[in-house]
């Protein structure tokens, strides 16, 4: 079977509230066929609301314009959410086909304004819009093809294939809402009326005068078993146990009324309400009122996602975290008391207010899952148990939590840098969804990090309470593959065996001492050590790893020179190391590397043009290393270098029989090497320099358990 063989369904198109309020999926009960029926049926109403939203851009053109500086153009949105499937499925072995390999790569990865994402527009030839439509009816007749005729069995768990394409739908509910607040960032003029998303609600009066009511300590658990009945994303799983004391929590969300306030006391004039980020996010965006507040004269206007609109004074303000956190201040300065904004497990205590989680409410509780109106509303509308209003809905919740996983966290296999990259201290947890949050962005469980000067349709909710609890972030130390990695680079040497990053860039620079030192490109980068002894010797670096998990490690220590992990001694039993870039000697070539996801058999067109490429220990770890080695030809300048090291530890978890370089009988009956296959994959275009040699490394997995592995290095020049 193959794509050309499936036809897209047709579908209904999404015109009205009835046809797109939903629920998530409940995994654990009802008939195999039945719940086969209703996953598809999910399927194609988030592929059908999806595709709908971008009917609101007025033409082509749209698609391409920047709604935000730090954001790619829709264009990259549209686009993404089927790449994702494709992607995933392949990630997962569940198909090995391909609908197009270049979408499947430019519209991959650059979703959030990490620290490897190159967000430049001259780096990127973007489809045209009818092309990413032809791509998304393919996706959509192979998924459908796909749910029809897997294996599924109930209740459907993490490790099922059907898991896997709810992790499409539900991430693909995600970008319903993202896509909408970038819209909304855009000019009027690119955007157009629609019979479904201007239905925005037209109710506005004098905003109430907010108060702070009490709610009661109690132990807080957060954190859910792989045996919950709904989907959930990895930073969803695992256990916390937190005392919360007692406090008090504004009656209501934040009005733009509330908000103003603050803006007339020269809130946003005033540097002794905002920490060092938020101040210099003001100085940045010469900040002076909410990004989605505009001014005619003496009257403020209000920008929905379609339409600009006379400020409803009585709606939720859209804030950001820094803008949150500075409202706080000034709060506790004109009160005299201790005005914060909630913990995540303090906003648990008031979650209890609500007694239903969706899937499993009659109607939403709270402006949510699209169930009322395609904006906000008042804020004193949707009232909840203890007087408070909107617990749920209307605007997010920004918290003083930063993102990390909880105990017993650990990632998915096929989506490992969902969550990972967030653990970094700069993205706080929001919580209790936005007017638009459907599926698992609207259950009670959910997880989500922003960035703090991230729009999401989010706003606040404000406490009294005591001081913020202490938190300490555990940035990877806890993941044992990770911190074998960091070890393996940066740790100590046993055994009397050199530093293997290191002497293998010695070894390359040796052998290609006269190359020009522009550019280099080091493809499984790992943790790092070799791209920064790169550095030393080249102006510019790129780094690239499969792994979000690895190359998170030498982007936090590029940002903060400090990188802490755990190595294990001998069962439970851990040991703390701190490295950092001081002590390595790498202060001053820090910046000349760049950090990046990717995937080296499937490079995007601007990683081209390099003096040198080193892949380390790469090579027979891919799906398909001779389409590398063809790719990988195109992208070095003449007299440019390539530098190979491996042990060829050939295995079909990584690589197909078929595809294998060499370890085996040649059609003559000789035995065929792999670096006779590489010299074969490379000419004509390559010669070796000198003979390979063997460079030896150490892996420390526990205080007695080491790996000692022979690799050989070999170099190529290309004519």
């Amino acid at each position: 079977m193959t794509i050309a063989d499936l036809e897209s369904p047709l579908i209904k198109p999404v015109d009205s509230p009835g046809s797109m309020v939903s629920r998530t999926t409940v995994l654990n009960e009802g008939s195999v066929e039945a719940k086969r029926q209703e996953i598809l049926h999910y399927f194609h109403q988030s592929f059908s609301l999806y595709e709908s939203l971008f009917e609101c851009l007025a033409d082509d053109e749209a698609f391409y314009k920047r709604a935000s500086p730090l954001r790619h153009p829709l264009i990259f949105y549209y686009g993404h959410t089927a790449v994702f499937y494709i992607n995933k499925l392949n990630v997962a072995k569940l198909i090995n086909q391909r609908i197009d390999e270049s979408l499947e790569s430019s519209l991959a990865i650059g979703v959030d304004e990490m620290s490897w994402d190159d967000l430049n527009d001259k780096s990127y030839d973007w489809p045209t819009p009818a092309t990413v439509k032809a791509y998304r009816d393919k996706t959509r007749a192979l998924v459908d093809h796909f749910i029809r005729t897997c294996d599924l069995t109930l209740p459907i768990q993490w490790n099922d294939p059907m898991w896997i394409i709810m992790m499409g739908i539900e991430h693909e509910r995600i970008h319903l809402e993202t896509s909408s607040v970038l819209m909304r960032e855009l000019p009027l003029s690119s955007v157009q009326p629609h019979a479904l998303w201007s239905n925005i609600c037209r109710d506005t009066d004098e905003a109430p005068v907010n108060e702070l009511l009490k709610v009661s300590g109690a132990s807080v658990t957060i954190g859910k078993s792989k045996d919950d009945p709904l989907f959930g994303w990895d930073v969803e799983y695992g256990k916390q146990v937190s005392q919360v004391a007692d406090f008090k929590a504004s009656k209501y969300l934040v009005s733009n009324a509330e908000f103003l306030e603050f803006m007339q006391a020269d809130g946003y004039q005033t540097r002794r309400y905002w920490t060092d980020e938020g101040w210099g996010w003001v100085q940045y965006r010469q900040a002076s009122m909410p990004v989605f507040w505009s001014r005619d004269g003496q009257q403020y206007q209000y920008r929905a996602m379609l339409e600009l609109i006379d400020m409803p004074w009585d709606w939720p303000a859209d804030l950001t975290y820094l803008e949150s956190k500075a409202f706080c201040e000034w709060k506790s300065e004109i009160t005299g008391k201790s005005i914060r904004l909630p913990t995540e497990a303090e906003w648990y205590r008031l979650r209890d207010h609500v007694d239903t989680d969706q899937p499993f409410w009659k109607n939403a509780p709270g402006n949510i899952n699209l169930e009322y109106d395609m904006s906000s509303c008042p804020v004193n509308r949707h009232e909840c148990e203890g007087g408070f209003f909107d617990i749920i809905g209307n605007v997010w919740q920004w918290t003083e939590t930063p993102v990390d996983g909880l105990e017993g966290y650990e990632v998915h296999p096929v989506y490992d840098d969902f969550s990972t990259p967030t653990f970094d201290g700069k993205h706080n947890i929001f919580k209790g969804g936005c007017w638009i949050s459907t599926g698992n962005y609207a259950i009670k469980d959910a997880r989500y990090g922003f960035r703090r000067h991230f729009y999401q349709h989010s706003g606040m909710r404000y406490v009294e309470a005591g001081p913020i609890p202490e938190i300490k972030m555990n940035i990877y130390e806890m993941d044992e593959a990770v911190s074998q990695y960091i070890e393996f680079h940066y740790g100590d040497s046993y055994f009397d065996v050199p530093n293997f990053p290191v002497a293998c860039i010695n070894h390359a620079m040796k052998a290609a001492s006269n190359v020009e030192k522009t550019r280099a490109l080091d493809l499984g980068c790992a943790t790092g050590r070799s791209s920064f002894e790169l550095a030393k010797h080249f102006a510019h670096v790129d780094a690239l790893d499969f792994s979000a998990r690895l190359i998170q490690a030498p982007s936090q220590l590029q940002s903060s020179g400090l990188q802490r992990y755990a190595v294990q001694e001998e069962g439970e039993i851990l040991s703390y190391k701190e490295i950092s870039l001081e002590e390595l000697g790498y202060q001053d070539v820090k910046d000349k590397v760049t950090f990046m996801q990717g995937d080296a058999c499937n490079l995007p067109e601007k990683f081209t043009d390099y003096d040198l490429v080193f892949a380390g220990n790469l090579i027979d770890r891919l799906y398909d290393p001779s389409k590398f080695l063809n790719l990988i030809k195109q992208r070095i300048k003449s007299g440019g270098f390539l530098v190979i090291t491996s042990p060829y530890t050939w295995l079909e978890e990584f690589t197909e029989r078929e595809k294998w370089l060499g370890g085996f009988k040649a059609d003559t009956g000789e035995n065929f090497t792999t670096l006779e296959g590489i010299a074969q994959a490379l000419a004509p275009e390559f010669v070796q320099q000198g003979s390979a040699l063997d460079v030896p490394f150490v892996i420390r997995e526990t205080r007695r358990k080491f790996q000692h592995t022979l690799a050989e290095l070999s170099v190529w020049k290309k004519l």
